[in-house]
C-alpha cells in the first residue's frame, strides 16, 4: 500500500497573465503575446503534490510532464504582475528545465517544492533563487 498523495496546487495560471496579455493585444505588436496568453488559460494546468509535480499543456492539453523532487536540482522564481503570480524555472538532474509560467501564490509554491526538495535529497534550492 502507497503513501496517499495530496494535492497543495491544482490549477491553471494566474487570471491576472490572461488580463494583461489581452490588453497589451490592442498594441498589435504584443499580438502573439496575446494569444499565449489565451492558449496558457484554456490548456496549461500545474498540479504540485507531497509527491510530485505535474504540467499538463500543450496544444488540447495533450501533454504532461511529471517531475519527483529528487531529480530537482535548482529552481528560480521570478515575480510577475506586481508581485500577485510568478515564473518558475526547474532544473533537473539530467539538465533539462521545467518552466513553470504566471503561477499563483508562486511564493508558496516555491516554498513547498524546496521544503520537498530537502526532504528528499538533503539539499536546498533556495540558495538559487531571485
Amino acid at each position: 500500500m502507497g503513501i496517499r498523495e495530496e494535492i497543495f496546487y491544482e490549477g491553471g495560471p494566474h487570471i491576472g497573465d490572461l488580463i494583461i496579455n489581452i490588453l497589451l493585444g490592442f498594441t498589435v505588436i504584443c499580438l502573439p503575446l496575446s494569444v499565449g496568453a489565451i492558449v496558457r488559460a484554456f490548456w496549461l494546468r500545474y498540479r504540485v503534490t507531497n509527491r510530485r509535480i505535474s504540467v499538463t499543456g500543450g496544444w488540447m492539453g495533450r501533454d504532461r510532464t511529471d517531475i519527483i523532487y529528487s531529480e530537482i536540482v535548482e529552481v528560480k522564481k521570478v515575480a510577475r504582475g506586481i508581485g500577485l503570480w510568478g515564473d518558475m524555472v526547474l532544473t533537473l538532474r539530467d539538465g533539462s528545465r521545467l518552466e513553470l509560467r504566471a503561477i499563483p501564490k508562486f511564493r508558496e509554491i516555491y516554498d513547498y517544492i524546496n521544503e520537498k526538495v530537502v526532504a528528499k535529497t538533503g539539499k536546498s534550492v533556495a540558495s538559487a533563487s531571485r
